[in-house]
């Protein structure tokens, strides 16, 4: 098995990557960012994420997924998701799931929440954090395990990521995304 492991996330200014109802609002949602996101998952041979996480795109049904769970214990297809299967790490590794799942190479795209990222947070190769700085999310739910203790930066940076350039992806909001590469 030969992956490239990518992480997505759009922030707010304090790290936030939900409100305080665990749900990601309209403030935080942005042209450029979607566009973004949408084409990298367009490119990704498999999509991993939480039972709450869900990019809801045109293409999304089509698209390969592991959804993490703990209400299952063998790997099984979700039955209304004929492209997704639900996969408990206590129960099976990373490996058997891409098996599972018949997915044996390419880009994979871990895209939430906080635990699901914390998972991958020794294996990724890029990790696009997309930034937010003028939206604030009180009492929200942390992008990574340990934030807001910590910001965002310093959980990457304390995982061996370091920062290229960033892109402009909304002039008008300031939004940017930085690729966070392994070093």
């Amino acid at each position: 098995m030969s992956f490239r492991i990518e992480g997505y996330v759009i922030v707010s200014a304090d790290g936030m990557l939900a409100d305080a109802s665990n749900v990601m609002p309209d403030s935080l949602k942005f042209e450029g960012d979607k566009l973004f996101f949408e084409q990298a998952l367009d490119r990704a041979a498999l999509i991993v994420h939480g039972r709450n996480s869900h990019e809801q795109q045109p293409n999304s049904p089509q698209r390969k997924r592991l959804i993490v769970t703990r209400k299952i214990k063998p790997l099984t297809v979700d039955p209304e998701m004929p492209n997704a299967t639900l996969w408990n790490p206590e129960h099976a590794s990373f490996e058997e799931a891409c098996a599972f799942a018949d997915v044996a190479s390419g880009m994979v795209a871990v895209i939430g929440g906080p635990v699901v990222f914390d998972m991958f947070m020794d294996r990724y190769d890029t990790f696009w954090l997309s930034e937010a700085p003028h939206v604030r999310l009180p009492g929200g739910e942390g992008c990574f395990v340990g934030v807001p203790a910590q910001t965002p930066q310093q959980v990457l940076t304390s995982h061996g990521l370091q920062p290229d350039a960033p892109y402009l992806l909304d002039a008008a909001h300031g939004v940017t995304v930085t690729p966070w590469r392994r070093t």
